[in-house]
């Protein structure tokens, strides 16, 4: 069989993307997709209009009720080995993956990718490896052995420089809907055959970038202009390099499992089709809302309520426009009046005489302009579509924070709450999902490509903190990751004192029979119901009893006890590399959810 030429399969990947943009155009996903941001943000009319239009942004609101109760807290990533021997590397492992969740910024990009989640229907993030290097001018005075050769060196050649490494760690970053474009024919994200993302680039970095091919990049064009690159006095400007922007593509070829770089204006590839350089496949992560049957793409919390959105919109703009027209107008006689008396009929004065010139019955020369009064039930569809929006988006008024109408007792507030949430928790679970997914990316990705040593704050306080310097070798091994259930949910912290004494009281038998750790207990009590940090310095270390030793060494037993022996740690680098006790213990301590105290404190 004839080998396929590389223009022939970037045809093939060209037919591709445009059958997918064929199908999201003749569905309107992506009209669908800016209509419900433009709800979000506010701009729900499409016209403009010399009259007054009322707005009442209940989108707004209930995306931001959901978004925080699912995704606001930085979650609490658990890695459990599925080898026996890779146990003590599952521990060091959740250590470092929660440090680069907080500190490489993955929650502020997973939280973006959320808000896509609930506006749009979906959000996207993808996982990779950034390793950045710059180069820098020493300034070391170089040595010379002769005067000529002093003679015939020159600034440029003087000058030493040598690389800085800038970034080497892996990333998570969010991924725009609109620029991500999947097999059409697919309903499900694990049918899919090939997925692409767009990336919109400046025309002068494409040139330049010394990654691509040389004649790909040179024969690059613009595929459009920045719209705020508009001058009246310099109509060229709005052409140049600095305005010009290409579409690079990133196609990935699951059936084939190479991935490959190309852009608008070249018959060639800017990267030649190679093998997926991720161990998981391609890198692209979805978060799936509500699911429609037969479709690809879900829906998301607004496009069941945008018809109630605008319907309140108008009734309540109705209501204003009413309010502007109703006021009051007196009728009267105008010969019955002069100059005088009509000044004093419509002044705003209190207690002022009106003089009135005619004999005629003053009820016949003066009276109220009968107005049409609106029925009560016209102001009471603001709040009939304000229910609907809150029963079809599943947000109760005691997630938004309000106060009922009717007085409950509090079991039946917390079964309508408990009610209410049941929409929430699927979100979270989803979201728990999404995060585990990504923090097992982050670290099969290290596994691959991470070069040198690095250091992770492992335990501590903020002014004592325990250092730990690894590698990638430290890292390998198989894990499951879990996000701990509610780590993501705001936190109420009368709920956890409650419950912290609540384990007191339950745990009062077994701390009379001596099967309770108590300094443990203090240290749960003192740090998840009150949040207290230091706790070991809240807690007295228990006397170890007195021992002897034999000649040999060997430890002693006093009173008749028995010594334990300590059992080294397996599964770890060997040549030097092996954790100090002291952190191992931190990292089992911190893990068991003792705060990073010392087992047995």
């Amino acid at each position: 069989m004839a080998r396929v030429s590389n223009s022939d399969i970037l045809t093939k990947y060209r037919s591709k993307i445009e059958q997918s943009e064929r199908w999201r155009k003749q569905e309107q996903y992506d009209e669908c997709w800016t209509r419900m941001v433009d709800l979000y943000r506010g701009k729900h009319y499409s016209s403009e209009s010399k009259e007054d239009r009322l707005l009442v942004n209940i989108a707004f609101a209930t995306i931001n009720v959901v978004g925080p109760s699912v995704s606001i807290n930085y979650p609490k990533i658990s890695v459990n080995a599925r080898k026996f021997e890779d146990a003590d590397r599952a521990v060091l492992t959740e250590t470092i993956v929660n440090y680069w969740w907080r500190h490489y910024d993955c929650q502020t990009q997973f939280r973006s990718a959320v808000k896509d989640f609930l506006i749009v229907g979906h959000g996207w993030l993808k996982s990779g490896y950034r390793f950045v290097e710059q180069e820098a001018e020493t300034s070391a005075v170089p040595t010379f052995d002769s005067f000529d050769e002093l003679a015939e060196t020159t600034p440029e050649s003087a000058a030493e420089s040598e690389l800085i490494i800038k970034e080497d760690r892996p990333f998570i970053e969010r991924i725009s809907p609109h620029d991500i474009f999947v097999d059409p024919d697919a309903t499900q994200m694990g049918h899919i055959k090939w997925i692409a993302q767009r990336n919109k680039r400046l025309l002068m970095d494409v040139k330049k970038d010394k990654r691509y091919n040389v004649s790909a990049r040179n024969d690059a064009q613009p595929s459009h202009y920045s719209k705020y690159g508009m001058d009246a006095d310099r109509p060229k400007h709005a052409m140049d390099e600095d305005n010009s922007y290409v579409e690079v593509w990133e196609f990935y070829d699951i059936d084939k499992d190479t991935m490959s770089i190309f852009c608008n204006g070249s018959d060639k590839f800017l990267v030649n089709p190679v093998k997926i350089p991720f161990s998981f496949g391609h890198p692209f992560i979805m978060l799936r809302n509500y699911d429609i049957p037969e479709h690809f793409y879900p829906m998301g919390e607004l496009e069941a309520i945008e018809p109630l959105q605008m319907e309140l919109n108008q009734t309540r703009t109705q209501m204003m426009n009413h309010r502007k027209r109703f006021s009051r107008k007196w009728l009267y006689k105008e010969s019955a009046f002069d100059a005088d008396g009509r000044s004093a009929l419509e002044s705003d004065e209190d207690n002022i005489m009106v003089p009135v010139i005619s004999d005629e019955n003053i009820n016949s020369i003066v009276g109220p302009m009968p107005a049409i009064i609106s029925p009560p039930e016209f102001y009471n569809q603001s709040e009939l579509i304000s229910s609907d929006i809150d029963r079809v988006s599943g947000v109760s008024e005691y997630m938004r924070g309000a106060l009922p109408e009717i007085r409950r007792t509090a079991t039946e507030a917390g079964i309508i709450q408990d009610n209410a949430n049941a929409r929430a928790s699927e979100k979270l679970a989803i979201i728990e999902r999404g995060i585990a997914e990504c923090a097992r990316r982050l670290i099969m990705v290290a596994q691959q490509y991470l070069t040198g040593e690095q250091a992770v704050r492992v335990a501590g306080t903020e002014a004592e903190p325990m250092w730990l310097e690894f590698d990638r070798d430290y890292i390998q091994g198989e894990f499951d990751f879990e996000v701990e259930g509610g780590s993501t949910a705001p936190v109420n912290e009368s709920f956890k004192r409650q419950m912290a004494m609540q384990v007191v009281e339950a745990m009062a038998p077994f701390a009379s029979a001596g099967i309770i750790d108590m300094g443990k207990l203090a240290a749960y009590v003192l740090q998840n119901g009150f949040g207290i940090r230091s706790s070991a310095s809240f807690i007295i270390q228990p006397q170890m009893p007195a021992q002897q030793t034999t000649p040999q060494g060997i430890p002693q037993p006093v009173d008749g006890e028995v010594p334990q022996q300590e059992v080294p740690q397996g599964g770890m680098p060997q040549d030097g590399q092996n954790i100090p006790p002291e952190i191992m213990q931190a990292l089992m301590a911190e893990s068991q959810g003792g705060g990073g105290m010392p087992p047995g404190m």
